[in-house]
């Protein structure tokens, strides 16, 4: 399982971005994909998902209504537009693929049959 994100950087409070992850290893049949971020001094904590047996996704309270998620299975590719950021949003942001699909997106520890990503930066200005 390999994923690589980007579309990371600086925004100000109110402006929107795209994250891109580039997925191989794996089919977005029988994974959960999602993001996770982490910021400074924090834990990381699951943002975003979809489950593979009923293409639902879910997402944290914090984002909800602000963030979508999406996948294009034919070409590997998952993301997240984030629009109207705000400063809490400022983390690095990881792509993640697990075969052991969580409960709920609360729950979601990325076992050891998953995999996240190197992460990318996201910094909201206030």
């Amino acid at each position: 399982v390999q994923l690589v994100e980007s579309g990371g950087g600086l925004e100000a409070a109110g402006g929107s971005l795209r994250l891109s992850c580039a997925t191989s290893g794996f089919s977005f049949d029988d994974y959960a994909i999602g993001w996770f971020r982490q910021a400074p001094g924090k834990e990381r904590e699951p943002v975003a998902y979809i489950r593979p047996d009923n293409g639902r996704s879910d997402y944290v309270n914090s984002v909800k209504g602000r963030f979508s998620i999406s996948s294009d299975n034919a070409k590997n590719m998952l993301y997240l537009q984030m629009n109207n950021l705000k400063p809490e949003d400022t983390a690095v942001y990881y792509c993640a693929a697990d075969a052991i699909v969580p409960l709920t997106l609360a729950t979601w520890r990325i076992s050891d049959f998953g995999s996240s990503g190197q992460g990318t930066q996201v910094t909201v200005s206030s």
